[in-house]
C-alpha cells in the first residue's frame, strides 16, 4: 500500500489511516505514511476552505 499523498510504501512507517463518513458507513479515505503528508494532503486539496465557523468575543 501506498502513502496517498507522496506514494512511499507504508511498510516502512507507521502509517495514518483516515476515514470518511458515506451514506452513514465509515469508509477509507486515504492511508498517509506520516503526519506531515496528511497536512500537506489537506492543504493541497483545499479541505479545510470555507469549513471555519465564526466567532465574536462579543457574542
Amino acid at each position: 500500500m501506498e502513502c496517498t499523498y507522496c506514494g512511499s510504501d507504508l511498510a516502512h512507517y507507521d502509517p495514518v489511516f483516515v476515514e470518511k463518513t458515506a451514506d452513514g458507513e465509515r469508509v477509507p479515505a486515504g492511508a498517509f505514511c506520516n503526519y506531515a503528508c496528511l497536512d500537506a494532503h489537506i492543504d493541497d486539496a483545499e479541505l479545510t476552505y470555507g469549513a471555519a465557523c465564526q466567532w465574536s468575543p462579543d457574542e
